[in-house]
């Protein structure tokens, strides 16, 4: 008797543990659903047409213009690109974050080291070069093409300087196999295409 009572206790325990796991267990996965449902519900709602309210503002091209204050490439170790396309040694950085455009080595929207399809060896050529005003519609054209999973990305980018340092940053176009560059020697791209696949 005692023995069939020890055993209908730790078969009653048993069953009400493995029926409240199994509860939780289904909640969990409806909420989940739910929640996926409501995502994608939104996301078709806000973006019924497909087309991503882009808010990148371009600059003029006015580069004569003085400005205070310049946000630059910043990790560079020895060049700098500042938001006027300006490219200069570290060394001729100003206080202000502007590049000095009376250094001898300093240049404005250079494209040294970059291919004809926007892909570069150097990332701030690849910066100063995709902030010449005449890439502004090829960037246009890139905006609207974006597939959505670039869209947490380029929505987050105000203008175009922002637009160069993210599309010039090392990307999955880059890359074949996720492990191995396209192309080694041009891996930084503002174009449209992805590097060209070099023979291993």
């Amino acid at each position: 008797m005692m023995v069939l009572r020890r055993l209908l206790r730790k078969r009653w325990v048993l069953g009400v543990v493995f029926g409240l796991s199994l509860i939780y267990f289904l909640t969990s996965t409806l909420k989940q659903e739910e929640r996926t449902i409501r995502d994608r519900t939104l996301l078709e709602a806000k973006d019924s047409d497909h087309r991503i309210p882009w808010k990148v503002r371009f600059n003029l091209g006015n580069s004569s213009r003085q400005m205070t204050q310049c946000r630059n490439s910043i990790q560079g170790k020895t060049l700098l690109t500042d938001e006027l396309g300006y490219v200069c040694d570290r060394k001729d950085l100003l206080i202000n974050g502007c590049c000095n455009v009376n250094a001898p080595s300093t240049r404005q929207y250079i494209c040294k080291s970059c291919l004809a399809n926007g892909c570069c060896s150097i990332y701030e050529y690849c910066v100063s070069c995709c902030l010449q005003p005449d890439k502004q519609l090829l960037l246009e054209r890139f905006l609207n093409r974006a597939a959505e999973g670039f869209q947490n990305l380029f929505t987050a980018v105000e203008d175009h300087f922002e637009l160069c340092l993210a599309k010039c940053r090392t990307s999955s176009q880059s890359v074949q196999h996720e492990n191995t560059y396209r192309n080694p020697q041009a891996k930084y791209c503002y174009g449209e295409s992805p590097p060209e696949l070099l023979p291993v």
